[in-house]
């Protein structure tokens, strides 16, 4: 049976969320709340006592100047492996709120490996196509991650798999006099602008402070920390980790061009990694990476986050339950050259700023 997500079904839904496997930050209701104007259904697969046995949580988007709608389900269904039947039942679900908000295609990006075929067999079964575009849309959530799988270990015992060299420069870290502290929002301009300092080095487009504040507003403290790294008083490094269910995101991270000899990144991630084992995560989880391990311009990063003993998790990627598949191929062609033109002139903009 269907139920339709509301706030009297927030907190079981959370706690079944939470809970599973497939859990993930951006399936809960903070995460929907924040990333508003985007309007968000949720719905809920319960057996005959009630009890939830999958859920589907879907943003929708309006194609600017247009009729039709765009439905992303972020990290796909939530639903046990080898469970087709309640997979097809949501996917009948989404098949009518297709039907409701003029939709032309339902896009997911599951929390499932290449490696599992059975449950990918399983999504083609229910109607998905495989669709890794070269463009990736920017609402997607990685294909390629790293991370660290904790496994009830002790901070003495994680810090000893850590490298050799990774365990030197966090101890070098702190020889050197930097220092790690846990910031308020009132340090978000200071983020910030190590953000931008680090989106002109590397060629991307930073989030505005705006964008952070309304982050930090509504996921901390419970579910959000803003770490500085500092040097003689002034931040040089600094993060935002997202804590939810049994899994701890680096979601966010920016480092000056100063002070780099000092190793501030090293003891970052260490403090983050701590705070991870503090709540009983199980996960670890560095965020993306590309996928092809010879990118000599990301070699750097990835024996990075091996050095922390992090493992690179291949995702099986974005999966399309196509509607209107004409109107969805002139819309996804005409995004992409459009995301790509954003792209360019946010990178320009960062620099002019800076």
């Amino acid at each position: 049976m269907i139920k339709y997500l509301t706030p009297e079904l927030y907190n079981d839904y959370e706690a079944f969320i939470s809970g599973h496997p497939k859990g993930h930050f951006v399936k809960s209701i903070k995460w929907a709340e924040f990333k508003k104007p985007w309007k968000f259904e949720g719905f809920l697969s319960v057996d005959e006592t009630g009890k939830i046995r999958g859920s589907m949580l879907i943003f929708l988007s309006q194609v600017p100047h247009t009729k039709y709608t765009h439905m992303y389900c972020p990290r796909g269904p939530v639903v046990d492996d080898g469970d087709i039947d309640t997979l097809k039942e949501l996917c009948a679900e989404a098949r009518s709120l297709a039907k409701k908000y003029n939709a032309y295609e339902l896009s997911i990006d599951p929390d499932i490996t290449e490696a599992d075929e059975a449950y990918l067999s399983d999504l083609k079964n229910a109607g998905f196509v495989v669709n890794n575009t070269k463009n990736r849309p920017e609402y997607l959530q990685a294909r390629y991650v790293f991370r660290l799988y904790l496994d009830g270990k002790t901070q003495d015992e994680v810090f000893a798999e850590f490298h050799s060299k990774t365990r030197y420069n966090v101890r070098l870290s702190e020889r050197k006099g930097v220092t790690c502290r846990i910031g308020t929002k009132e340090d978000l301009p200071a983020f910030r602008e190590i953000m931008v300092e680090t989106a002109v080095r590397d060629g991307f487009m930073a989030r505005s402070l705006k964008y952070f504040e309304e982050m930090y507003d509504i996921l901390s403290p419970d579910n959000l920390r803003l770490y500085l790294i500092e040097y003689e008083g002034k931040a040089i490094a600094g993060a935002i980790a997202i804590y939810y269910g049994d899994k701890l995101w680096y979601l966010y991270g920016a480092s000056s061009n100063r002070e780099r000899n000092r190793m501030p990144n090293y003891m970052m991630q260490w403090e983050m990694i701590k705070w991870a084992i503090e709540k009983g995560c199980s996960i670890y989880d560095f965020r993306g990476v590309t996928g092809d391990m010879e990118k000599t311009f990301l070699e750097g990063l990835i024996r990075f986050k091996q050095g922390f003993g992090g493992v690179q998790v291949d995702f099986v990627g974005k999966l399309d339950m196509l509607f209107m598949p004409k109107m969805a191929k002139i819309i996804e062609d005409t995004q992409s050259a459009y995301r790509a033109l954003v792209r360019k002139i946010g990178v320009w903009k960062s620099r002019i700023k800076k």
